[in-house]
């Protein structure tokens, strides 16, 4: 799974959180590449919850 299928899975807006904060985006792609999807999500996961509140992605994106 690609890091833009994660955050869709996450129901992450890719678009508007690489826009808003390229360098969070980065810093997250980089690290999903080099460890598991789940110990990713057991790192970031309160994270996850505050960006997607911010960039929810809209049902039918």
């Amino acid at each position: 799974m690609t890091f833009e299928q994660y955050l869709i899975t996450k129901k992450i807006d890719i678009k508007a959180f690489r826009q808003h904060e390229a360098e969070r985006f980065q810093e997250w792609e980089t690290l999903y590449a080099q460890v598991h999807p789940e110990s990713f999500t057991a790192q970031k996961k309160f994270l996850i919850n505050d960006v997607r509140r911010k960039y929810l992605l809209k049902s039918g994106e």
